[in-house]
């Protein structure tokens, strides 16, 4: 779908003048690394078929789209808050964080900004969020593409600092295997410390977490 589409979002200012970006972040839920966001302003007189959110695309498909939305695109940034940003802000506002970053770094400057979800960071241009944007609004769909696959590239050279995590299998989300090497070799510099499971092993210490 596309922001522009009759009918879709009838109360956007959707002129022919108006530049709106789509904005979405990837990695809040994760026990490491930073969060990342993504601002795209696509070319209407370049379309990308097979956006969409990236969660519902393989990793396949959204390593060939991300190249193709860099050179369609008339502009897009990535931007990243970090681990320190997270234990400081909380990891709403660090997210929040990224995503104005993002736009501000767009060499387009916007009018609009679309933000997937129901929260919008302060910025000094319009913004309107957008529940499941990421699925609905093309340009969302694409900084939901470009965010994801940032991340994912950043945390496997992560795993080559800190191969006993394995980074690079489950891209610091808390799975089995990651909560496993966090009981067995305690925190990393890269885990973010507010987070219960990594809090309780810095407390109690290495293979301090019981299993499931």
């Amino acid at each position: 779908m596309n922001a522009n589409q009759p009918g879709l979002f009838d109360d956007l200012p959707t002129s022919p003048d108006e530049i709106i970006c789509g904005v979405d972040e990837a990695g809040r839920g994760p026990l490491a690394g930073p969060v990342f966001a993504a601002a795209v302003i696509l070319d209407p007189s370049r379309p990308i078929d097979g956006l969409r959110d990236s969660k519902k695309l393989t990793e396949a498909k959204r390593d060939l789209l991300a190249p193709l939305i860099k050179a369609h695109a008339l502009a897009w940034a990535i931007a990243e808050a970090s681990e320190a940003e997270i234990d400081k802000l909380n990891i709403l506002h660090a997210s929040m964080l990224a995503m104005r970053r993002a736009v501000e770094a767009l060499k387009v400057q916007p009018t609009l900004a679309l933000i997937d979800g129901n929260r919008c960071p302060v910025m000094k241009i319009q913004s309107i969020a957008v529940v499941g944007g990421d699925d609905k609004v093309d340009a969302i769909s694409a900084a939901s593409i470009l965010a994801k696959t940032a991340r994912d590239a950043a945390l496997v050279t992560l795993h080559a600092a800190y191969p006993q995590y394995c980074f690079d299998q489950h891209k610091g989300y808390g799975t089995a295997l990651h909560l496993e090497r966090l009981r067995q070799f305690g925190a990393s510099p890269v885990h973010r410390r507010s987070f219960a499971p990594v809090r309780a092993v810095l407390v109690a210490g290495p293979q301090s977490l019981t299993e499931e």
